[in-house]
C-alpha cells in the first residue's frame, strides 16, 4: 500500500473535509455482478429509507484490487468517498493514517461487541476503536460442482481428497466437458491455492504457512506436495481460461458447461439469480481435504473522516443499515455469505449458506478458523500481494519447476 504518511499535506485536507452535499454518502465498492449488485440495490433502498441520497461509486473487477488503486487515488487528491469497502488488515494500515473515522457510537449505541464473534470484532478495530462496520463472514474454501455434469461423467457426488477429485476430473474430461472452470486472474489463482494448501497440509501447516508466514512451513515438503497438486489442477483448466471473470466461470458450471470451481460462496449468488437449487441442480462442499476447516472473508466498509454534520450523520445511518437485522438477512440472501450477526434466524437460508454457519462456528470452536489469504484476511497487503504474483506465475508458467515454485513463494513472504 503506498504510505500516505508520505503524502501529509493530501490527507490534512481529507481530514479536514471532504465536500459531500447533506445526508448524501458516496459508497466505493467493488459488487458489480448479479448477486452483488441485487444486494447494494438493498442498501441503497435502506439508505434512501432513512432520508439520505446514495451515490454509488462501483469499480469492477480484480477482486477489489481496481477498487484500492482508485481508493489510494482519491484519498491522495483530498477526495475520498464517505465510505469504501476495505477489509483485514488493510483497515489498521488506514487507520493508522488517521484518515478513517471513529464508528463507536454506532456500535456502542447497538452494542456490537455482542453481536459480533470476537474473531471478527477484532479485526473491525483499530487501538480499541471500531473503524469499520462488517458486512457478512464468506467462506473461501468451497468447491461448487453442476450435479447433471457429474451425472453425465458417471461421478458420484463431490470428491472428498484431491485423489478422489482427479479421479472425478479425469471422468468429466473424458465426457467431453470442461473438469475445472476457472478465471485466469491472479486473484482466483490464489483463491485456488488457499484451499489446495489447506486440503493438502491441514489447518495448523495453513495456519503456519499463510497467516504466520513461517519460512520452516513455507519451505517443507507439506508445501512441495501443494504445489505438486496445485499444478495438476491447472492441468484440468480449458485455454480460454486467462483473463475471465470469476463470475463467467461460474456461468460455465451454471450451464453444465464445466463441473467444477473453486470459489468463495458469493459464487452461490450467481446460482441463485439464475434459478438453481442447491442439492438438486449444483453442489456446495467443502474443497477436497478441507471439511474441517473453514478460510474466511468479511467484507466490511470503513468511514472515512468528514467534518461535515449531515455528512456524518449519513455515515452513522450506513453503518448502522449494514448491521442491521434487515440487511444482513436481505444481502446474505442475495450474495450467499451468512450473516455476521450471531443472533441471526437462519430459517430462510438455504442448505449451503446453513452449512456453512454451521462449520463457521464448530471450526471457530475447534482453532481451524482461518483468515483466507487470498481475500485479504491474513497477512498485510504487501506481502499477500507479493505470494499473490509468485502463485500466478507458477500457476501460468510450466517451466517454473515445483523447487523453484517454492523457493520463490517463500522469498515473496518476507516482503514487508
Amino acid at each position: 500500500m503506498v504510505r500516505l504518511s508520505k503524502l501529509a499535506t493530501a490527507v490534512a485536507l481529507l481530514v479536514a473535509g471532504t465536500a459531500a452535499i447533506a445526508g448524501e454518502v458516496e459508497v466505493l465498492h467493488w459488487w458489480t455482478s448479479g448477486g452483488e449488485a441485487k444486494s447494494v440495490g438493498e442498501l441503497k433502498k435502506i439508505m434512501q429509507e432513512k432520508g439520505n441520497t446514495w451515490k454509488d461509486f462501483a469499480v469492477a473487477g480484480g477482486g477489489g484490487d481496481n477498487a484500492m488503486t482508485v481508493l489510494k487515488s482519491r484519498v491522495v487528491s483530498g477526495n475520498a468517498p464517505a465510505a469504501a469497502q476495505i477489509k483485514g488488515p488493510a483497515l489498521q494500515e488506514w487507520a493508522a493514517e488517521g484518515v478513517l473515522a471513529n464508528l463507536d457510537p454506532v456500535a456502542k449505541a447497538e452494542n456490537w461487541d455482542a453481536l459480533l464473534p470476537k474473531v471478527v470484532a477484532d479485526i473491525m478495530k483499530y487501538k480499541g476503536n471500531y473503524i469499520a462496520a462488517p458486512v457478512n463472514v464468506h467462506r473461501v474454501n468451497w468447491m461448487w460442482a453442476n450435479a447433471a455434469v457429474l451425472k453425465k461423467a458417471g461421478v458420484a457426488g463431490a470428491p472428498k481428497t484431491w485423489p478422489e477429485f482427479f479421479a472425478a476430473a479425469d471422468k468429466v474430461k473424458k465426457a467431453g466437458l470442461i473438469a475445472v472452470a476457472h478465471g485466469g486472474q491472479n486473484w482466483q489463482d490464489f483463491t485456488v491455492f488457499e484451499s489446495v494448501v489447506l486440503g493438502t497440509g491441514g489447518a495448523k501447516f495453513y495456519n503456519d504457512a499463510l497467516v504466520k508466514l513461517d519460512q520452516k512451513a513455507l519451505t517443507s515438503a507439506t508445501m512441495t506436495k501443494s504445489l505438486e497438486t496445485f499444478r495438476k489442477v491447472h492441468g484440468y483448466v480449458d485455454p480460454a481460461s486467462p483473463g475471465r471473470d470469476w463470475n463467467l466461470a461460474t456461468a460455465m458450471v451454471i450451464q453444465e458447461k464445466a463441473a467444477f470451481q473453486f470459489m468463495g460462496d458469493w459464487a452461490k449468488g450467481e446460482f441463485t439469480s439464475a434459478g438453481k437449487v442447491p442439492g438438486k441442480d449444483y453442489i456446495c462442499a467443502a474443497a477436497p481435504g478441507t471439511d474441517n476447516a473453514y478460510t474466511f472473508n468479511v467484507d466490511s466498509f470503513a468511514m472515512f473522516k468528514l467534518k461535515d454534520a449531515a455528512a456524518q450523520k449519513a455515515q452513522a445511518d450506513l453503518a448502522s443499515s449494514i448491521m442491521g437485522v434487515q440487511f444482513q438477512e436481505i444481502f446474505n440472501l442475495n450474495k450467499g455469505s451468512i450473516p455476521v450477526r450471531l443472533n441471526m434466524d437462519m430459517s430462510k437460508f438455504d442448505d449451503c449458506a446453513k452449512l456453512s454457519a454451521k462449520d463457521f462456528v464448530a471450526t471457530s470452536k475447534a482453532g481451524s478458523l482461518l483468515p483466507s489469504i487470498a481475500h485479504g484476511m491474513a497477512v498485510p497487503p504487501a506481502a499477500a500481494g507479493a505470494i499473490q504474483d509468485a502463485v500466478s506465475q507458477f500457476w501460468n508458467d510450466d517451466k517454473i519447476s515445483v523447487a523453484d515454485g517454492v523457493k520463490n513463494i517463500a522469498k515473496a513472504a518476507k516482503t514487508q
